[in-house]
């Protein structure tokens, strides 16, 4: 039998993408954006898994607060497939909410998880590589996806490999030697030329009983937690168990509390055209440019001689630029951000002193929505 016939893929939709400011915002953060033009993020990572498994067998777990709006963006998806998490309580907790909830839909589910802020450019090869996940994962190991890597990166983890294992759908597997933590540049750079580190994507797949079991041995509350919310699936009290409950998991990351002390732990080295949309520096990589390598969007008017390397996204207002490079400029129908490309992580610091200023207006929404603003 086929082990994608049992594949349930879970897209985690939650976080509030500050770095992404003033355009990603409480109302709409940046999962719910269209930065390609080809729908928001949400909708392109749905879009991409359909090939692989139906729209029964994904489900989205976001804030509650935005369970409505990812509806919205997937009318194709059941409506029950979009689970709110009443509290953010980190990614295991997320990640065992999915799980729980790909057993209901999929008795002997293989899970497999992915972000709805990752842009891959190579679709067929992710699906060809979720599938060999499953495959690895049917044998009863915990899977994770590498992504080679193309530079000594330092604002990403690293997975070690070590022997070699047997391959599945034409892909090789390894056994997990460690997960590594965001290196320095000298690190990154042997990490690099020994070809036995891929960077931590994020992307997992494991059996649901092996991950349940996991929990069991290394988070028991959060297993204990899970249990009970299961137990309620289908009965009167389901919603108010999960709101009673969700609240008190404890609050960890599936890398540090599963994934960084569990057995048995394969991973795939995979070219996926991966990348994770964490701040504008990002999309000025990745997006197509002009013959300046200048990235344009949004519907107002831009006119830039002598501009290099520079990304601008305009609401409504022209912008004009002259002899400047390597700047994001942000314009929304409220806020304009300019910074230097390198210093593009360090947004979030303007969102934190608005917060402790009391400008919340400015963080909330942007009124410049998905459906009337197509692009960024």
């Amino acid at each position: 039998m086929n082990v994608t016939n049992r594949l349930v893929i879970v897209i985690l939709a939650g976080g509030s993408g500050t770095r992404l400011w003033p355009r990603s915002r409480q109302a709409y953060p940046k999962q719910f954006l269209d930065f390609t033009g080809q729908g928001t993020m949400l909708q392109e990572t749905f879009h991409r898994l359909t090939p692989l498994v139906p729209p029964e067998r994904i489900l989205v777990v976001t804030n509650a607060q935005y369970v409505d709006l990812a509806r919205r963006q997937l009318p194709e998806l059941p409506a029950d497939h979009v689970i709110g998490e009443p509290l953010p309580r980190g990614t295991a907790a997320a990640v065992g909410l999915g799980a729980i909830l790909a057993e209901h839909v999929q008795p002997g589910a293989i899970m497999a998880s992915v972000h709805a802020d990752h842009l891959i450019l190579k679709p067929q090869a992710f699906r060809d590589a979720l599938a060999a996940a499953a495959e690895v994962a049917d044998r009863g190991s915990l899977v994770t996806l590498g992504i080679k890597p193309t530079f000594a990166h330092t604002g990403l983890g690293y997975v070690e490999q070590g022997e070699s294992l047997a391959a599945a759908g034409g892909q090789p597997v390894f056994r997990v030697v460690r997960f590594v933590e965001k290196p320095d540049l000298a690190t990154a750079e042997r990490f690099l030329a020994d070809g036995r580190h891929s960077w931590n994507s994020g992307l997992f797949a494991w059996r649901v009983d092996r991950i349940m079991d996991e929990f069991a041995r290394h988070m028991p509350e959060l297993h204990a937690g899970l249990s009970e919310i299961a137990a309620a699936f289908g009965e009167s009290d389901a919603a108010t168990t999960l709101q009673r409950v969700f609240p008190t998991l404890p609050h960890q990351t599936i890398d540090y509390g599963i994934m960084e002390r569990a057995e048995d732990i394969a991973v795939l080295p995979v070219d996926i055209g991966w990348t994770d949309i964490g701040s504008w520096a990002t999309l000025l990589e990745v997006l197509d440019s002009d013959g300046s390598g200048n990235v344009i969007r949004g519907r107002g008017l831009t006119v830039t001689p002598d501009t290099r390397n520079t990304l601008i996204y305009t609401a409504e207002r022209l912008v004009a630029t002259i002899g400047v490079e390597n700047l994001i400029i942000i314009d929304t129908n409220d806020a304009v951000l300019i910074c230097p490309r390198e210093r593009a992580e360090d947004v979030r610091e303007i969102v934190d002193q608005l917060k402790q200023g009391g400008h919340d207006a400015y963080l909330v929404d942007a009124a410049v929505h998905p459906t009337t603003d197509p692009e960024i």
